[in-house]
C-alpha cells in the first residue's frame, strides 16, 4: 500500500495539467487516475496516451477526460480476488488501485513491490525458549538472532508484506519485552501486533489471545523459519482444493544403509538392498479457516499437530501442500550455521 495522492488528477484538469503532475513523478510508475467531482474514480492516464493523443493533433488545453481510458484495472475493496490480482501482474499491470462501492479509491498497490495482495490474516508463533540454541538464546529470544545482518523473524513478517498480508500479529512470551520493543514501529505501514501468551500454550493454544481477526482465513506459522514459501500459491491452492486446513509440507527421504527383509512373521519372502523411504513433514506453515480456531480450549497447552488431527478425525478437509523451494527450521546449533551459510548467496 502507498500514498497515491500523487497520482490522482481531476476530470476538469487539461492534458498540460496532466503533464506537469507526470513529470513530478519522475523516475516513479507515470500512471496518473482521474476522478470525477465526487471523487470517483473515473479513468487512468499514461505518458504514453497523452503522446498519442498530441499526435492525433490534441491541444494541450484539452481535457483528460479525453484522454484517459475508462476500461482501467482495479479490485473492489474487502472482495480482493487473488487470481484476478495474479493476472494483472503477468499482463504487466504495476498501479492497481482498491476501489469502495462508490468506486472511490481506497488504496493503491504497486505490483512491482507487492508479490499479491493476500486476504488473510497471519499470526506467528515467537514465544518459546529457543533451549536447543543456548548459549545464543539466554539474552535473546530465539526470532531475534541475526541472519545474515537481520533477525530470523523479520524475514518472515517482511516477505508476508510483500505479499500484500495487511494483519500481523507475533504471539510473544520469554523475553517478550524485546519482541515488542523491536516491533514498537510500523514497516511499509503495517503495525506488527505483539500478542502476550500468560503461559506457554504450544503454537495453537496461544491463538486464542489474538483479539481481532479481520479475514476470514488465517495464516499461522512459526517465527524461526527461514523460507521462500510463495504465499500466493499457498493461498490460491487452499481456496481451489476447498481445504478446511491447509499444511505446509517438506519432503524428507529416509536411507537405510542395509538391506531390508521383506518378513511374512518370520519367514524371509525377500530382501531390498539399502531401500529409501520417502515422507511429506510438517513445515510448521498453516493456512485454516477462522471459524476452526473456535476449537481451540482455551488455556491449554495446545499444538498445531492436537488441532490437525481433531479436524481430520471430526471430518474436516485437510490437505497437504508440498513445499518447494527452501525451508529451514532454525532449532539447532547446526540449522543455524546452515542458515549462515545460505543467506550468503541469496
Amino acid at each position: 500500500m502507498i500514498d497515491f495522492q500523487k497520482y490522482i488528477i481531476s476530470e476538469k484538469a487539461s492534458i498540460k495539467d496532466a503533464l506537469v503532475t507526470l513529470n513530478k513523478l519522475s523516475g516513479d510508475v507515470l500512471t496518473l487516475f482521474v476522478i470525477d467531482k465526487n471523487g470517483c474514480m473515473t479513468g487512468t492516464l499514461t505518458d504514453g496516451d497523452i503522446r498519442r493523443k498530441l499526435v492525433e493533433g490534441y491541444t494541450l488545453e484539452e481535457k483528460v477526460v479525453n484522454a484517459m481510458h475508462t476500461d482501467f484495472r482495479y479490485v473492489e475493496d474487502n472482495n480482493v480476488d487473488v487470481e484476478k490480482i495474479k493476472a494483472f501482474r503477468e499482463a504487466g499491470i504495476i498501479l492497481l488501485p482498491t476501489l469502495d462501492t462508490g468506486r472511490h479509491i481506497v488504496r493503491v498497490y504497486n505490483l512491482k513491490k507487492r508479490r499479491s495482495i493476500l486476504p488473510f490474516d497471519a499470526v506467528l508463533m515467537a514465544g518459546g525458549k529457543g533451549e536447543r540454541l543456548r548459549p545464543l538464546t539466554e539474552h535473546t529470544p530465539k526470532p531475534l538472532l541475526k541472519v545474515g545482518g537481520k533477525a530470523i523473524i523479520d524475514y518472515n513478517v517482511d516477505r508476508l508484506i510483500s505479499f500484500g498480508v495487511e494483519h500481523i500479529s507475533v504471539t510473544v512470551n520469554y523475553l517478550k519485552e524485546q519482541l515488542e520493543s523491536h516491533f514498537e514501529e510500523p514497516r511499509e505501514g503495517i503495525q506488527v501486533k505483539c500478542v502476550r501468551e500468560p503461559a506457554f500454550l504450544g503454537t495453537m493454544g496461544s491463538l486464542k489471545f489474538v483479539n481481532t481477526f479481520h479475514n476470514d482465513v488465517v495464516l499461522v506459522m512459526n517465527s524461526d523459519l527461514f523460507t521462500n514459501i510463495d504465499y500466493e500459491y499457498f493461498y490460491l491452492s487452499f481456496v481451489n482444493c476447498g481445504a478446511d486446513v491447509l499444511a505446509a509440507a517438506i519432503p524428507y527421504t529416509v536411507n537405510i544403509p542395509y538391506g531390508v527383509f521383506d518378513l511374512e512373521e518370520s519367514a524371509i519372502k525377500g530382501i531390498e538392498e539399502k531401500p529409501a523411504y520417502d515422507y511429506y513433514v510438517n513445515a510448521g506453515i498453516y493456512l485454516i479457516k477462522r471459524e476452526l480456531l473456535d476449537q481451540i480450549p482455551d488455556n491449554t497447552y495446545y499444538d498445531a499437530t492436537d488441532l490437525i488431527k481433531k479436524l481430520a478425525t471430526d471430518g474436516y478437509k485437510v490437505v497437504r501442500f508440498p513445499l518447494t523451494g527452501y525451508w529451514i527450521d532454525i532449532g539447532k546449533h547446526e540449522d543455524y550455521k546452515r542458515v549462515q551459510e545460505l543467506v550468503e548467496h541469496l
